[in-house]
């Protein structure tokens, strides 16, 4: 049975459990994350997250570790199959991608 809670708000909330470690808020208050996009899996009630996110810069040297965690928060819900996830740099990220809160955090304003 498929998880009926399952929704692109729902995955960007669990993302919002992995941290920047320079800046240390979370990746969708920064604006990382571009597309959450859920598909139908081919496994039984189960369903695919693409996910398209940026980095704060191309040689962001946490770009591995906060794609690595994305993946581990999302395949940790419930009725998850496939995670794929793409680092994308077009649009290219600036900080007028961050919320309010982001900005709060990081004294921007």
């Amino acid at each position: 049975m498929s998880n009926p809670s399952l929704c692109e708000d729902s995955v960007r909330e669990e993302l919002k459990q992995v941290i920047d470690p320079e800046l240390f808020v979370n990746i969708v208050d920064l604006g990382l994350v571009y597309v959450v996009d859920l598909q139908p899996s081919e496994e039984e009630g189960k369903t695919d997250i693409n996910v398209e996110m940026t980095l704060t810069s191309p040689m962001c040297p946490a770009g591995p570790q906060l794609v690595g965690n994305s993946r581990q928060v999302i395949e940790a819900m419930d009725g998850i199959g496939k995670v794929d996830i793409k680092v994308v740099m077009d649009p290219p990220w600036t900080q007028d991608m961050m919320t309010e809160d982001a900005r709060d955090q990081l004294n921007i304003f």
